[in-house]
């Protein structure tokens, strides 16, 4: 085995296993069909688990939604969510009353610091075509010092989040999506200023890699003490530092050396997820991640007496008009639109 590779794992059914500053890593990859008038699949849903529909009968499914697929109202404390989304669109709406629709390669920052309720839904706009819908959901904790800092989110919108095309020595290509930690010259927004990646010693990074069947990607290295993990999710065979790796596989690699990742045969898609650890106990229970057993019963005992501001929405599970454009209304009143260049 390559002294660079320190373990190799199946990624087998999401969430996908995950290293400290990360707590989770969920790929969803659905293929919907056409949509109906309530945004919904123009399909039979009979013999589905809905309120609970994660078989992917027909390679789709329901998640939480009875009418529409995706994630009904539901609260979190004590860490982030970064939603990359790559096809289709997702419905935002909080708590504290901010909403929300981006897809189609926007990232959605969430800080759910002292507590957040939100919805994550997934309309399905097209009527007269299938509405396939793909996005990966982390979980960034936060250090103890931030876990009960004040809820927002941040938007990273698509032309905003960088794209860096490389060709190695034989003019094969990668196409390397920056979401957070700079690539060479390449910097992404700023994370959100309670974010344990808006500190520069914590060295976090979130990279997807595309790469044409031949290509090599060789990653840089990272600082001392940086965990970095290799998601194989797509393609044939990956060589890991000359080390053949089957798709369908997650490696955890030494971060401070520079790392060559060689496709084979076929298109191949990874996701890198990298961060110096926090190194804090991680007590987690459902919804609410914190240091202690205490501060997980203190966090249920406030959601059921505060629902965390309320929810001001006329259902669990809202979604926008079907000609509702990309948008972001905060809880402060500000409207947000992605830029026109």
């Amino acid at each position: 085995m390559s002294s660079l590779i320190l373990e190799q794992f199946p990624l087998g059914r999401p969430p996908w296993r995950t290293f400290d500053p990360f707590l989770f890593c969920v790929h969803h990859n659905d293929a919907y069909p056409k949509g109906n008038a309530q945004l919904g699949p123009a399909a039979s849903l009979a013999g589905r688990n809905l309120g609970s529909d994660f078989e992917g009968v027909d390679g789709w499914r329901m998640y939480h939604g009875q009418t529409v697929p995706g994630f009904p109202a539901h609260p979190h404390r004590g860490f982030e969510t970064v939603t990359v989304s790559r096809r289709g669109f997702i419905d935002h709406a909080d708590s504290l009353g901010a909403t929300a629709r981006y897809g189609n390669g926007d990232v959605q920052w969430m800080t759910a610091g002292d507590g957040i309720v939100h919805a994550e839904m997934f309309p399905l706009l097209q009527q007269e075509r299938d509405n396939p819908a793909e996005l990966f959901q982390i979980w960034l904790n936060l250090p103890r010092a931030d876990k009960r800092v004040a809820p927002h989110f941040s938007m990273f919108w698509n032309s905003q989040v960088p794209r860096v095309l490389l060709h190695d020595s034989e003019g094969r290509a990668s196409e390397i999506r920056v979401v957070a930690g700079a690539f060479g010259a390449h910097v992404p927004p700023t994370p959100p200023p309670h974010s344990w990646a808006a500190r520069a010693q914590a060295d976090v990074a979130i990279w997807s890699g595309r790469l044409v069947a031949g290509a090599t990607w060789t990653l840089p290295p990272a600082k001392a003490g940086t965990h970095r993990t290799i998601y194989f999710f797509e393609g044939a065979v990956l060589h890991v530092d000359g080390q053949p790796v089957t798709v369908g596989q997650g490696v955890r690699v030494k971060g401070d050396a520079e790392l060559a990742l060689k496709n084979g045969l076929m298109d191949a898609e990874v996701l890198v997820l990298q961060g110096r650890p926090i190194g804090e106990p991680v007590v987690q229970h459902g919804p609410f991640v914190m240091n202690s057993v205490g501060e997980i019963r203190e966090a249920y005992a406030d959601y059921q007496r505060t629902r965390f501001g309320g929810w001001p929405w006329g259902a669990s599970d809202p979604v926008h008009s079907r000609d509702k454009g990309r948008f972001a209304q905060h809880a402060d009143g500000r409207l947000e639109r992605p830029p026109t260049t």
